[in-house]
């Protein structure tokens, strides 16, 4: 990876979800930045995101979000695996958005006659989103290389970390671990 995207501090992931308050649709926004963040998925795949995906015939989020071939880069089906940080935001999130076809996308568009965002369309929306909050280098990719440095720097296995991520190659896993003087800091201490 040429251009790494920007890992982002606790400091900038508040100063976003400050930003997306003050605007429309933010309940919408909070919940696509938390799902970047908090499950590493890859704008794609949250832009791909059909609403049966996420929410049970009962109405209730899932624990495992099973992401089918065509929805991944890699064209390899895998499971993303729901904390409880993100079931409260998609909790959030689905009690005001409630499409009559379970069917529709999980994230809507503003658009009219429109199936939700698509993968450009998400990317623009996390460029201008990180842009119009001040964050400088963040992306669409800037959640996904976040969720896997924190865990990263929370002592999770490189392997773990490469299934998380549905990466085929361990190298490719590395290159997202943004190392920094705090890893560092609790690296020593272990000594």
């Amino acid at each position: 990876m040429s251009k790494q995207a920007k890992t982002l501090t606790q400091a900038e992931i508040r100063r976003v979800l400050d930003y997306i308050a003050t605007r429309k649709h933010s309940l919408r926004n909070r919940a696509m930045l938390m799902t970047t963040y908090l499950s590493g998925m890859r704008v794609g795949e949250v832009s791909s995101l059909r609403y049966s995906d996420v929410v049970d015939s009962e109405g209730n989020i899932r624990n495992e979000i099973r992401l089918r071939a065509e929805q991944t880069k890699g064209n390899e089906a895998r499971v993303v695996f729901v904390n409880e940080k993100l079931r409260k935001e998609l909790e959030q999130y689905i009690s005001v958005y409630k499409p009559t076809n379970l069917n529709h996308k999980f994230f809507y568009s503003q658009k009219r006659n429109s199936d939700g965002m698509n993968a450009n369309t998400a990317t623009q929306f996390f460029h201008f989103l990180y842009k119009k909050a001040g964050i400088e280098g963040g992306s669409s990719h800037s959640g996904r290389r976040t969720f896997i440095t924190n865990l990263a720097s929370k002592g999770v296995g490189v392997r773990v970390l490469m299934s998380l991520a549905g990466h085929k190659n361990i190298g490719t896993t590395q290159a997202y671990i943004d190392v920094n003087d705090d890893m560092k800091r609790k690296a020593v201490e272990l000594v």
